[in-house]
């Protein structure tokens, strides 16, 4: 109690802290970054090994089984090793116990990599390592598609020229292109002339590898000049491949121009990008662990007019699958939820108080009690999130109770003919104990998540903490803020109880009469019901075990899922079709595939249909999670309008039409 009377006393003080909860709140608000869920902290680490053309089965036993050995030998600190192989590449994963130094770890998986290459089938490339954070996921796609560039061309623009208009915005990374293909300088030989002249397609390979190296020049000292040596050894167009010597027969030279021919074109697509059947070139903006993903795709929309005036013409790009929408629903949720519970409580202690005072009273050390909570989460490096927004939203019915309590227990002992004072000291120590015990008790339910481990901790302990602070916030504001507003605000709440001046107040002291009269009606029937029921137990207990047993079957026809949907328009499709077939095949069926989902889907409600055909570059495998292991498989993105009819009904329908249309295709 010695906390009220100090409240009471210093007044002041209570505003002060008031004020600097609600500065530090709104202050925590705007700065914490907001995404999708929280940062998950796992340490982890990728290794890729690349080796175009080499089969599944033998990058499985000669590189992939080889360095899981070899880190398993020589990494401290390993908690599990995953390795996912494809023909040309393999994706490891290697997770960390908690305690582990990620930066030793990386140097002796880049120490080890490095020395295990040796003994490595010859031509294999060193490994990429990088660091795995599970929180990086894609936030937006940008799809680019061209009338003046070839796939080649726009491969590269968006490898390159896009690459440094977009890694400028902090907390991003963008993946490699999807769709197109890599531009390259391609040497078509001639069989019949190799023959001819005695060659074979191992000399041009090795008089291309001779005939374009870099080597240092120096310069030349004339007179009172210095003049830098530059030496034409590289080609510089397409064409000057065509002037590479091969080698020589009976005195004379023969050039790469007389056994093959030379033109700039495009590397063996293995991967095809689409959208609404046109083809095109994507790339994935990776969030960083600790960014904000609404502020990353925020950053860049009000990039993407620089971005476009730059391009080439007839280029054009467009952003879709926007995930901060998830965040935006969850946000919006949230300030429904507080707006209603506000409306509420303000209807409720007006009905039964008759006091508009008293509503703002309740009113006020809500919106407190959250700003401390969030200004608390914002200490720990938590961030906006589904299960931050969850836990404050959870925590919002918990904050009336200390609140309404308090005041209603207040206007109680007035009404018992206590001055102002008196009535919050007592009022403040008949409720303390209960509500102390009530605050523990949900302290004490929420503490078990705080002792989970692994991936669940990460993402369930915000929820738990933004709750627990919220409640601990309101504790405290029920027992020195409010025994201040109490006290501010009662006495002319007095005042107008005996000599309302104004025509709503007593329109509410005659709403207050009644709602009084009817709850003693009321009070009288329910205990008439109690003792008829009283003489009929059995009614009771079978009534009682019926409430039981249709909860149980409610259990156990009640689905199960990891997080909460939310139904943002989006869905992922993954198509598999028979293995082996041919790439362009792939595609071939994907668009009649597309046919009947626009068939399901109204024009109205389908913005726009994203295919991945095929497999990305390695990189974007260990960036981003994707099933696709060979031509044969295809990824399928549809983005509906605002609005739109269920996902899942959407989705129903697509799972049913696939199966009785392509019977040789698996759909999840």
């Amino acid at each position: 109690m010695w906390i009220v009377y100090y409240a009471l006393s210093r007044r002041y003080t209570v505003g002060a802290l008031a004020i600097l909860i609600l500065l530090f709140g709104v202050l925590a608000a705007r700065r914490m970054p907001t995404d999708i869920l929280p940062e998950v902290g796992i340490p982890s680490i990728n290794l890729i090994w690349t080796y175009n053309g080499l089969p599944a089965a033998d990058m499985a036993a000669k590189l992939t089984s080889f360095s899981e050995s070899a880190i398993m030998n020589s990494v401290d600190d390993i908690k599990e090793v995953r390795s996912e192989t494809l023909t040309g590449a393999s994706i490891m994963r290697i997770d960390f116990q908690p305690t582990v130094s990620l930066d030793r770890a990386l140097g002796q998986i880049t120490a080890v990599s490095q020395t295990i290459l040796r003994r490595m089938p010859p031509g294999t490339s060193p490994p990429l390592v990088m660091r795995n954070n599970i929180s990086s996921t894609p936030v937006l796609l940008l799809v680019l598609s061209s009338d003046s560039l070839t796939e080649a061309q726009l491969y590269d623009y968006a490898r390159l020229q896009l690459r440094a208009q977009i890694q400028t915005i902090p907390g991003i990374r963008m993946t490699l292109p999807y769709g197109g293909a890599a531009r390259q300088i391609m040497v078509d030989l001639d069989p019949t002339a190799l023959q001819t002249y005695g060659l074979t397609p191992a000399d041009v390979t090795t008089a291309l590898e001779r005939g374009s190296p870099t080597l240092p020049s120096g310069s030349i000292r004339e007179n009172t000049r210095e003049m830098q040596i530059s030496l034409a050894m590289s080609p510089a167009t397409a064409a000057d491949f065509l002037d590479i010597p091969l080698a020589a027969r009976n005195g004379a030279l023969i050039y790469l121009r007389d056994v093959a021919s030379v033109r700039d074109g495009a590397a063996l697509q293995t991967n095809i990008a689409r959208m609404d059947g046109a083809s095109a070139v994507a790339v994935a903006l990776i969030r960083l662990g600790g960014a904000s993903a609404v502020e990353i795709v925020n950053a860049v929309r009000q990039r993407l007019p620089q971005i476009e005036a730059a391009m080439p013409a007839g280029t054009r790009i467009q952003p879709i699958f926007d995930q901060s929408v998830f965040v935006d629903n969850a946000i919006d949720s949230i300030r429904h939820e507080a707006v209603l519970v506000g409306v509420l409580v303000a209807f409720v202690v007006l009905v039964f108080l008759g006091s508009w005072r008293s509503s703002l009273i309740v009113l006020s050390a809500i919106p407190l009690a959250l700003l401390a909570s969030i200004a608390a989460l914002r200490l720990f490096g938590y961030t906006f999130n589904v299960m931050t927004l969850g836990g404050l939203a959870l925590a919002i019915g918990i904050l009336v109770d200390n609140a309404l309590v308090d005041v209603e227990n207040t206007n109680r002992n007035i009404a018992l003919g206590k001055d102002v004072r008196t009535a919050i000291i007592d009022s403040s120590r008949e409720v303390v104990f209960p509500e102390m015990v009530s605050t523990v008790a949900i302290c004490i339910v929420l503490t078990p998540i705080l002792l989970m481990t692994g991936l669940s901790a990460w993402v369930f302990t915000p929820l738990a903490l933004a709750v627990i602070f919220a409640i601990l916030a309101s504790f405290l504001l029920s027992r020195t803020l409010i025994p201040v507003l109490c006290y501010l605000l009662l006495p002319a709440d007095i005042r107008s109880r005996r000599e309302p001046r104004w025509t709503a107040e007593r329109l509410l002291l005659k709403i207050n009469h009644g709602v009084e009269h009817a709850l003693d009606t009321l009070r009288q029937r329910h205990h008439a019901l109690l003792v008829r029921l009283g003489q009929r137990g059995g009614v009771v207990a079978a009534g009682a075990l019926l409430v039981v047993a249709l909860g149980g079957l409610a259990v156990l026809s009640l689905g199960r899922e990891y997080f909460p949907r939310v139904d943002a328009g989006q869905l992922r499709l993954q198509v598999r079709l028979p293995a082996g077939t041919r790439l362009e095949e792939t595609a071939a069926r994907l668009s009649e595939i597309q046919r009947e989902i626009r068939q399901i889907i109204p024009p109205a409600e389908l913005l726009t249909i994203y295919e991945q055909i095929g497999v990305p570059d390695a990189i974007n495998l260990a960036q981003v999670d994707s099933a696709v292991v060979g031509s044969f498989e295809a990824e399928l993105m549809l983005q509906l309008r605002t609005p739109h009819g269920p996902s899942d009904a959407y989705l129903s329908q697509i799972r049913r039409r696939v199966a009785e249309r392509f019977s040789d295709v698996t759909l999840f």
